[in-house]
């Protein structure tokens, strides 16, 4: 794997093949995917951490939806990319619809993990809090790490799998705290992109325990959309890749076949 920093953002390039556009969520980084990155070994795997995530610069101006999707673009442009299938997670998924609704001939298919159109309004106050205890700075990272691993994950994975938990929190206490911060606002105002454009094929996944992505509105998103199924998977919350990898990679081998 070799590292690259293209337009201030660090990018993880593996392997040969067509491209895979790998776009975590809030407070994640391009280490979601590697649990999974056995199922993307066939393709040249892009994973970029998200403007104002980990390794990733904080550029001028407020992040949103809309221009993180417009960083996606520019990185498959300056990598000489004129298609690719998306491969993202939770706020990645956000950025994705947009990106395929705005670059149609850019986005060849989409796997959506922990899928949201939009956070419902009840939540947007939340998320605009959290971005302003994040900018406490360290410590209220890891009051923010240690709410979202005991609220976000299964019950099974905080009962069985401690390394999972630990993984989350490791991924959102290095956060870099303005960043996120952005990155929260950028959820909190985000809007549905419009849907029933999109005309390539969708993979939807979530888990049953999945409070973020709950498996309803999943399935509500799924009716939107022109090509979509849905899998939910038993006994996961909303960290999918990292509480489910084997599941998630099998069900993500099985989307691409199809695609052949």
């Amino acid at each position: 794997m070799a590292t690259q920093f293209i337009h201030g953002m660090a990018v993880d390039i593996a392997g040969e093949g067509d491209a895979v556009l790998c776009i975590h969520g809030l407070g994640g980084s391009s280490n979601v995917w590697t649990p999974i990155a056995g199922a993307l070994q066939s393709f040249q795997r892009i994973a970029p951490d998200l403007p104002g995530s980990a390794r990733s610069a904080l550029p001028a101006g407020a992040l949103s939806v809309e221009g993180l999707a417009d960083s996606m673009a520019a990185l498959a442009r300056a990598l000489g990319l004129k298609s690719v299938h998306i491969v993202a997670h939770s706020l990645g998924t956000i950025v994705a619809q947009h990106l395929a609704v705005a670059q149609p001939e850019l986005v060849r298919s989409l796997a959506l993990f922990g899928p949201l159109v939009a956070p419902p309004d009840a939540a947007r106050p939340n998320i605009r809090a959290r971005a302003a205890l994040a900018r406490q700075g360290a410590a209220a990272m890891q009051d923010i790490a240690d709410a979202i691993v005991q609220g976000a994950t299964g019950k099974e994975t905080r009962a069985e799998r401690p390394v999972v938990l630990a993984a989350v929190r490791e991924l959102i206490m290095r956060q870099p705290p303005e960043g996120y911060a952005q990155s929260c606002g950028a959820l909190a105002a985000a809007q549905s992109a419009a849907l029933e454009a999109i005309d390539v094929p969708v993979l939807l996944v979530t888990g049953d325990q999945d409070g973020v992505a709950p498996a309803p509105s999943v399935q509500a998103m799924a009716q939107r959309l022109a090509r979509a199924s849905v899998v939910v998977l038993p006994g996961c919350g909303h960290w999918t890749t990292l509480e489910q990898p084997e599941r998630c990679a099998h069900e993500l081998q099985a989307f691409h076949a199809r695609l052949r």
